[in-house]
């Protein structure tokens, strides 16, 4: 898919998109990753760039294996910096991104 091509996807979540038997891992990942372990929030013009240490790359990844199922409009970045330094994710996408991650990622 082109970034052209991701503007035209609805800027909705469906959970369904997550195998049922995963919803609840999903989401209690979600939880713990953005409120015990995010450590900086920054504003980008299309969404968020967060960062956590170094170790929660595992958790991001499969979080964002998952996340991409349910919300297909989201645009991942990971910076892994060097020296088991932070780990930068970026989450952007059409207009409405920003509002979206706000509402989502503070469950």
């Amino acid at each position: 898919m082109t970034a052209s091509n991701a503007i035209d996807l609805p800027l909705a979540c469906a959970p369904g998109a997550i195998p049922e038997n995963e919803r609840a891992v999903h989401f209690d990942l979600l939880t713990r990753l953005f409120t015990n372990r995010l450590r900086e929030k920054t504003v980008l013009p299309d969404g968020y760039a967060y960062r956590f240490d170094a170790d929660a790359f595992d958790d991001l990844a499969r979080w964002a294996a998952n996340e991409r199922r349910c919300c297909p409009f989201l645009r991942f970045t990971f910076e892994l910096t060097p020296a088991n330094g932070p780990v930068w994710l970026r989450l952007t996408g059409p207009e409405g991104t920003s509002a979206f991650l706000d509402a989502e990622l503070t469950r």
